[in-house]
């Protein structure tokens, strides 16, 4: 007959007391409770007028228009900061003293400098002509009778845009192994196809992150347009309503809000986006990767 043996008491765990976290998450909760309770019973912030022009026409169409200028701008700023970037890498030296130069002068003047200069253009250059000097000129165009306030916007934040983008896109080139580099070209890849083919699709996990916040920081930049002069973004059209209503804080808090809303959107395209370059680097499994093999451990224990 078999000792009875007792079994093991078991462990009671219990937690360690942080009086300090509650104290502290008490104190947070109050001081935001009472902000909200003073901003909601003040009336200095019309919160009647907040609510009356929130989904009016001009707010929403300008809303539109910022996101236009984000888009185009920043879609100028990828593709140029690519090339800029590429060309800073490159072993031919004109080509890295120009990027270079390039980057000196649009990362240290201010963009709203910039963008006053774009706005002045047409007093610069009357005219462009594209053509061979001396020679057949093959396109035309008159700057002071073209009004173009959105598309000098667009290219005055693209190409300010480009010279930080070229950093980052450098930064995530100099993130991929030699390695890679030394066996493209001993399987005869030449230099630029072993940028496009190797180097740039491994660097995208890099590069991704701070592009977002690159494009998220765009969307904000778009409110100093102003200086061009183009005020048919969002921050423009809540600043004339309010010159004409008097009352620029509920505006202003319109405005917020619009940016909130817009921020809060590519924030979340932002983080589907780092989650599909950053696939095979983390150790973390996804949920279709543990049914994948889950299926397949049931798979060999059917077969045994």
């Amino acid at each position: 007959m078999d000792p009875v043996v007792d079994e093991p008491v078991p462990i009671k765990a219990i937690p360690l007391r942080r009086p300090g976290r509650v104290i502290a998450a008490v104190v947070v909760l109050v001081l935001a409770g009472l902000f909200i309770y003073g901003a909601a019973t003040n009336k200095a912030y019309g919160w009647a007028t907040y609510r009356k022009y929130l989904f009016d026409q001009r707010i929403s169409a300008a809303a539109w228009t910022t996101i236009q200028l984000t888009v185009l701008a920043m879609a100028i700023a990828v593709v140029l900061g690519v090339l800029l970037a590429v060309m800073r890498l490159s072993p031919n030296p004109v080509l890295r003293s120009a990027s270079w130069v390039y980057l000196w002068i649009f990362r240290g003047t201010p963009v709203y400098v910039q963008l006053v200069f774009w706005g002045l253009f047409p007093s610069l250059y009357k005219t462009i002509v594209l053509g061979i000097p001396f020679g057949p000129q093959f396109a035309h165009f008159d700057i002071q009778g073209l009004s173009a306030a959105f598309a000098f916007a667009v290219i005055g934040l693209g190409l300010n845009e480009a010279a930080y983008m070229a950093e980052i896109v450098r930064a995530g080139i100099n993130s991929v192994d030699e390695g890679q580099t030394e066996a493209s070209v001993a399987l005869g890849m030449s230099w630029s196809l072993t940028m496009r083919r190797t180097v740039l699709p491994q660097a995208m996990r890099v590069i991704i992150p701070p592009t977002g916040n690159e494009l998220i920081s765009m969307l904000k930049t778009t409110s100093l347009v102003t200086a061009v002069p183009y005020s048919k973004e969002l921050y423009g059209v809540a600043r004339d309503i309010s010159g004409t209503n008097f009352q620029p804080i509920p505006l202003l808090l319109v405005a917020a809000t619009w940016y909130l809303a817009v921020t809060s959107v590519l924030m979340v395209g932002q983080f589907y986006l780092e989650r599909y370059y950053s696939k095979g680097v983390s150790r973390k499994l996804t949920t279709k990767q543990l049914k994948a093999m889950a299926g397949m451990a049931g798979g060999g224990g059917d077969a045994q």
